[in-house]
């Protein structure tokens, strides 16, 4: 099959998220939050853990925990222990106190709404930080790549990478900024419904025909 121009791979991508946009228009982030803080948490959570089993945990933990003050005098061991089912409960303690503590003491208990102040807090990568600008603020700085994100673009072609941030170099190069956010959420619900992993549905899929990995 003949190398895609730049220009053609583009045009493509575009048509492709008009086709998902019509069928997942109303995609959002699938993690329960109230305040962007309660979004960083889940986010951390998140990581090795389904958004189901961290929407389990979370509204306990919330409870109890109901402000970044809170998250950052915790006991390290018992807030482990209130996320034990999210698995890594360890780290994931550490990074969500850790952070609590930095945003205390550089912005007053504030998030940050900037990729490059984002990353510098405990266990904040730039998923997570794109993760809390996208679904937090409705900013776009980058394109979260999640485990669906990365296989589903693959497939589409819009991509050779396996590595997370060169398949996100790679995406915002093609899809248009104002859609980077809700690209990912597309893409995830797309994952769940029909492009699944073990077995994607290419006979029940609307992309079919500007899918070069279509069996059908």
């Amino acid at each position: 099959m003949p190398r895609e121009s730049k220009e053609k791979l583009k045009s493509r991508a575009e048509e492709i998220v008009e086709l998902l946009k019509r069928h997942y228009g109303d995609a959002e982030c699938s993690l329960d939050f109230n305040t962007v803080h309660q979004l960083m948490v889940a986010t951390i959570l998140s990581a090795q853990c389904t958004d189901e089993r961290v929407n389990m945990v979370t509204p306990a933990l919330f409870k109890k925990y109901k402000t970044v003050k809170a998250y950052a005098e915790a006991d390290l061991k018992e807030l482990a222990k209130d996320i034990f089912q999210t698995g890594f409960h360890n780290s994931k303690a550490k990074s969500i106190k850790n952070s609590a503590k930095a945003l205390l003491e550089g912005y007053a208990g504030k998030i940050p709404k900037t990729l490059d102040e984002l990353v510098k807090l405990p266990g904040v990568g730039r998923k997570t930080g794109s993760v809390i600008l996208g679904a937090g603020f409705g900013l776009a700085e980058g394109i979260v790549v999640d485990t669906h994100v990365g296989r589903i673009s693959r497939l589409l072609g819009f991509t050779k990478e396996t590595d997370p941030k060169k398949v996100e170099q790679d995406l915002m190069q093609i899809v248009p900024k104002e859609d980077w956010i809700k690209y990912s959420h597309m893409l995830i619900y797309h994952g769940r419904a029909i492009c699944k992993a073990r077995k994607p549905e290419c006979e029940n899929c609307f992309l079919t025909k500007l899918c070069p990995s279509s069996q059908v």
